[in-house]
């Protein structure tokens, strides 16, 4: 009964998004693509934070290459969407790689400082190869693919948020099956003791390996996303800034939901663009907002009411 509840309120928050889809003005449409772009980034990062219990600091890398390397291409090579979109991907996936055999020989502080200092070095390299990257002044002018079809432009406000929301359900029907599959439990078992891990003959290094790959991979494909929303890339992208906001969006919602990580993106997004019209201060409310979370809600937003509906569930049982 719980799973179709679960499967219930999912289908409704899916209708509900596509009547907004054809009611909202398109400056809200926006903040919804926002919304979901961000909510499989910090979905991604949720597989390593929630689920492998790994804190990362440096995540915004491979959102930040995935972007990056599209833009070059589509600017300076070919305009060619399948080309520049797997290039961005592979790109993503060899930079996980790379980053994931440098970072696991570290655990705990050192290795969050371990993921920050890596993509600072990538951070760096954006900023000061201006005849490649555009430095601070990012690359401008990436046009969005065209798909031949007038009546489904991909300029279109309304269509880009329902090619978003297809691809974000796909990303949470894949991460969903990834978290529930005996790869996933394994990850879990990571999480809570990987010293017992090793002892049931498990392989954790190669376990938290894949999860870091796969995680960065997530985080490619919202950074291709977010290149042709935004047609615009800078340095900003590959900052422990959108890192740290990655980070908050998962603790906000709450480690190990997935949909929690959705709820976080949608909190920050908001916040950052509606209250920021509003008062200069919006981080001071946002950290009061992170501070009632953690006071009221330590398991995050949705793993509160996970955990209350829970006990609610075993005390009916009980009875």
């Amino acid at each position: 009964m719980k799973r179709w509840a679960l499967v219930a309120a999912g289908a409704l928050v899916i209708l509900a998004l596509i009547i907004a889809g054809q009611t909202l003005s398109r400056y809200y449409l926006g903040l919804l693509t926002q919304v979901l772009i961000f909510g499989i980034f910090a979905m991604s990062l949720d597989l390593l934070v929630g689920y492998t219990g790994l804190q990362s600091l440096g995540h915004a890398a491979y959102f930040g290459v995935s972007a990056y390397t599209i833009a070059i291409l589509s600017k300076r090579l070919t305009d060619n969407v399948v080309v520049d979109v797997a290039a961005g991907l592979v790109a993503t996936l060899l930079i996980a790689a790379l980053f994931g055999l440098l970072t696991l020989r570290t655990t705990g502080a050192y290795f969050l400082m371990a993921t920050m200092a890596v993509a600072q070095v990538l951070w760096g390299i954006a900023y000061r190869s201006r005849g490649l990257t555009g430095g601070d002044d990012g690359l401008p002018g990436i046009s969005r693919p065209d798909i031949g079809l007038s009546w489904l432009s991909l300029w279109d406000t309304t269509n880009y948020f329902y090619l978003t929301l297809a691809i974000t359900l796909l990303v949470l029907v894949v991460l969903n099956v990834i978290v529930r599959s005996p790869f996933g439990y394994a990850l879990q078992g990571i999480r809570e003791s990987e010293s017992r891990m090793r002892a049931l003959g498990y392989n954790t290094w190669r376990y938290k390996y894949a999860a870091f790959v796969l995680a960065g991979f997530f985080a490619g494909v919202a950074g291709m996303i977010y290149v042709y929303y935004n047609s615009f890339v800078n340095p900003h992208e590959l900052s422990v800034v959108l890192s740290a906001e990655a980070l908050l969006m998962v603790i906000l919602g709450g480690p190990g939901t997935l949909f929690g990580a959705l709820i976080g993106a949608g909190t920050i997004v908001f916040l950052r663009n509606i209250v920021s019209g509003i008062t200069d201060r919006w981080l001071l409310i946002l950290g009061a907002v992170y501070i009632l979370v953690v006071l009221f809600a330590p398991r995050g937003i949705v793993g509160e009411i996970k955990d209350r509906l829970d006990r609610r569930s075993r005390a009916a049982v009980a009875r």
